[in-house]
């Protein structure tokens, strides 16, 4: 008969917080990963504070000047329509080439709260500075654009655009509107388009590729506010 063979006792594993008390850094390292998760679920989510999302509206619409009616471009390949492909939804095209804001807010009511819109997207602002109106006329009339919107229960997505401008500060005049009126604010929608000419069809306009990029910049905030929207439903 073989004596019975002792089994060897395993040592136990550390436990966390002991393996955490002999490692200094790695625990450092936890506090900040919890800092940060922290900060981003309290972080104020910019879609959180648009107005009316749970607007009753039907339509998506885009209203605004040669850029958004894609002047430069074959028809079908404006920035709207490349737009609604992305998302997957129809987007009714209200541009006007040569819009200024003060002729935009004349036809407001036919072309736009006329089409029981839900959301706008309200990109206005190039024929102005083209034609050198005043910034504060400019914004005078792009914040009645946005509050009459807002206020016929509408979400509206305003379209920062920068302009070369020595004088005059366009980008934060838009972040202003759309802070007041608790708007959707999409910045940088030209950026390289504007100075690179393969995006070009002249020295203003987009091309399709141009008109695609702009597409390309709107459509991911434009479907995370939808879900919002949808959401709020």
């Amino acid at each position: 008969m073989q004596p019975q063979r002792k089994t060897a006792t395993q040592p136990k594993p550390p436990s966390f917080s002991s393996w955490l008390a002999v490692n200094p850094i790695p625990a450092i390292a936890v506090g900040v990963v919890a800092v940060v998760i922290l900060v981003w679920a309290l972080w104020p989510s910019p879609y959180a504070h648009v107005a009316n999302l749970g607007s009753r509206g039907t339509n998506i619409v885009a209203f605004g000047d040669s850029l958004t009616a894609g002047y430069g471009a074959p028809a079908g390949e404006d920035y709207p329509s490349d737009l609604s492909r992305l998302i997957g939804r129809p987007i009714i095209n209200a541009g006007v080439s040569g819009d200024t804001t003060e002729t935009a807010l004349e036809r407001i009511d036919s072309d736009v709260l006329s089409r029981d819109p839900r959301i706008v997207i309200v990109g206005l602002g190039g024929n102005d500075f083209l034609r050198s109106i005043p910034i504060s006329e400019t914004e005078a009339n792009l914040r009645t654009i946005v509050s009459r919107l807002t206020g016929r229960g509408t979400i509206v997505v305003l379209l920062a655009f920068r302009f070369p401008s020595l004088t005059a500060d366009y980008e934060s005049m838009y972040e202003r509107i759309a802070k007041e009126n608790r708007s959707l604010v999409v910045k940088g929608v030209l950026a390289k388009i504007e100075t690179d000419p393969s995006f070009k069809s002249d020295e203003i306009h987009p091309n399709s590729r141009g008109y695609q990029l702009m597409a390309d910049r709107v459509s991911q905030p434009l479907r995370k506010l939808i879900a919002k929207a949808d959401a709020a439903r």
